[in-house]
């Protein structure tokens, strides 16, 4: 497939994954890739998959897989950032499922076209439940060696109660109304504390990452939570899992100060993190982070030093050499 000039500059390129039509029309994911410098190809790999209203900018988490010898790989899913069309509902799918194709087909070109042997599966909050949920599925067919989840959103961070109501109600209107817009409030204060424009240090599109998000629509909820109750039945992902959460969480409230809202989890709930990690699979490592925001390689560099190391000493003791 042709590899254009990614936006994220020279080294960094972009393919397009045609996947077919939809309800909405055309439909593309995007495999963005940067190779290790030097003669020699490298024979392992990395591929990232983001969360929710969210896509791939971190260039430096492609800096720490490049410097230790990894060929870096994100998609951005159907209707996310890259791969976002004037004509779709931004981020909107109706099963988790529906991003298996892209997640195949980018295995497919870092396994057969650029011949990686091993290939490390990097997901993040929503993308860390599909990775993981795809993880199960091809499980014995060896297509990856480890899988490393940062923040997984493997359960609703509300009380049982509002849980059990806003599933019901997602599942109660999803084929009817699957578009509906559940009355889900969203705080800014998360994105604001990221972007250098606000609070944070970082640079992103807003456009496809706004400060008040997209809404939460009612089928993407119930399919959401269908995944979330797979993964509690319990998965059998066949090889080594790290689990990384932040020490705490917050809620983003208007009166929060902004040192706390950048020194905790203010998405997700991390006990929830905790508790769901062993039905991953037979071997889950669970690292909890003091200082860690959501995404905790967008963390405080502190915090963000830890993740490192810490995913540094995993990968040297459970990835093939």
């Amino acid at each position: 497939m042709k590899a254009t000039e990614d936006i994220l500059g020279p080294g960094y390129e972009a393919i397009e994954l045609p996947l077919g039509n939809d309800a909405e029309g055309e439909v593309v994911a995007t495999l963005v890739r940067r190779r290790c410098p030097g003669d020699e190809p490298s024979r392992r790999a990395v591929l990232y998959v983001h969360g929710f209203v969210d896509y791939f900018f971190q260039a430096h988490l492609a800096d720490f897989y490049v410097e230790r010898g990894f060929d870096f790989y994100a998609l951005d899913l159907r209707k996310y950032g890259r791969s976002l069309r004037p004509h779709q509902t931004p981020n909107f799918v109706q099963s988790l499922s529906d991003y298996y194709p892209e997640i195949d087909e980018a295995v497919r070109i870092v396994r057969e076209e650029d011949g990686h042997d091993v290939l490390l599966l990097n997901g993040h909050s929503t993308g860390g439940l599909v990775a993981a949920l795809w993880a199960d599925r091809v499980r014995g067919e060896g297509l990856v060696d480890g899988i490393f989840l940062n923040s997984p959103f493997l359960d609703i961070a509300e009380p049982l109660v509002m849980r059990k109501v806003g599933a019901g109600l997602a599942r109660a209107l999803r084929r009817p109304f699957p578009q509906a817009k559940l009355p889900a409030a969203v705080s800014d204060r998360y994105t604001r504390s990221l972007h250098r424009d606000h609070d944070g240090e970082w640079d992103f599109d807003l456009a496809w990452k706004p400060l008040l998000g997209f809404p939460v629509r009612v089928a993407w909820l119930a399919a959401i939570r269908r995944g979330q109750l797979r993964l509690h039945a319990g998965l059998d992902i066949d090889v080594p899992v790290l689990v990384m959460a932040s020490a705490r969480s917050v809620r983003p409230t208007p009166k929060l100060a902004v040192a706390d809202l950048s020194s905790a989890d203010a998405v997700l709930d991390v006990a929830h993190m905790a508790r769901w990690a062993p039905r991953l699979g037979r071997h889950v490592t669970l690292v909890r982070i003091d200082g860690g925001l959501h995404d905790l390689v967008l963390s405080p560099k502190p915090a963000r030093d830890e993740v490192f190391a810490e995913l540094t000493r995993w990968m040297t003791g459970y990835l093939p050499g």
